[in-house]
């Protein structure tokens, strides 16, 4: 078996855990493949190491090693290229992760094929200004439309669609996969959701109205997102956090289910309830 392995070593334990996961597949007799910028970091190890994209490209299974933030953003290289991926915590909570960093032994499951995917759906924004379009991001968590460098409240005008819902005079929304119902959306107030319940969760943030709860929209629904007041509070897009994109007066979001999905893998038998319970309850996170 041929795997990737991209590794946050801004996180503390990230470096020991990458060397162990590493010593581990190699006993297991797998290939492993890195990009080259961790060349002179694990240049002891039988690595073949590549372009980050072909490393992609080339691996059966992609594994990340650090947290949420860091299994988020490779996932969408997997996705791209329809590759299993697994996460492997070194950091805090690590909701996404699919091992802790004492559980390595695990991997063995991996190469003998036992284990289960998780297949979770994504979003797809097309930023449009005007009529002409701009970009398309996706995101397996969430899409946050917000109010940038101003103390001013965005009025944002959301149809469902092209039927109108509501203005929402507030700081932003956020619409969530269930997979990120536990991120953002729920720290704003919004429910916990499943991941296997396919769904469109939106949440306003610190919205000025007596009807400030969230909506769960169906998964085929397609949302448009319109700041009227651009001049005023200054809105940014960020997708599952990544770097912020300006919106100005013209800018229009078109936001519903991606064609893409996310291939998680599971080795453990855990449910969502014990994630859920271990991660958040009992950590009091």
């Amino acid at each position: 078996m041929d795997i990737a392995i991209h590794v946050n070593l801004t996180r503390k334990n990230a470096y020991d855990v990458a060397c162990e996961v590493c010593r581990v597949l190699s006993d297991l007799g797998s290939r492993i493949l890195m990009s080259h910028e961790f060349e002179g970091v694990f240049s002891a190890f039988d690595i073949c190491f590549l372009e980050y994209e072909e490393a992609i490209k080339n691996c059966d299974v992609l594994i990340t090693i650090g947290g949420d933030g860091t299994f988020i953003h490779a996932s969408h290289d997997a996705a791209e290229y329809d590759k299993k991926i697994l996460g492997i915590n070194a950091g805090n909570l690590g909701f996404l992760a699919g091992l802790e960093k004492q559980e390595l032994g695990l991997l063995k499951n991996l190469i003998d094929d036992n284990y289960e995917i998780d297949r979770r759906m994504m979003l797809s924004i097309s930023h449009y200004k005007g009529d002409e379009p701009v970009k398309k991001h996706y995101c397996l968590n969430d899409v946050v439309v917000a109010r940038g460098m101003s103390l001013r409240m965005c009025d944002i005008e959301v149809k469902c669609d092209d039927k109108k819902v509501n203005n929402y005079y507030c700081d932003g929304l956020i619409l969530s996969t269930p997979t990120g119902s536990t991120a953002y959306s729920l720290s704003a107030g919004g429910p916990v959701v499943d991941p296997t319940i396919e769904s469109i969760i939106m949440t306003p943030i610190c919205t000025h109205s007596l009807f400030s709860r969230s909506m769960i929209f169906r998964p085929e629904s397609v949302i448009e997102l319109v700041v009227t007041n651009p001049d005023l509070c200054l809105p940014v897009l960020s997708c599952d956090g990544e770097k912020s994109i300006d919106l100005d007066k013209d800018s229009r979001l078109i936001i519903k289910r991606a064609e893409r999905y996310s291939k998680i893998i599971r080795i453990k038998s855990d449910s969502f309830s014990d994630i859920l319970k271990a991660k958040l309850i009992e950590r009091r996170a």
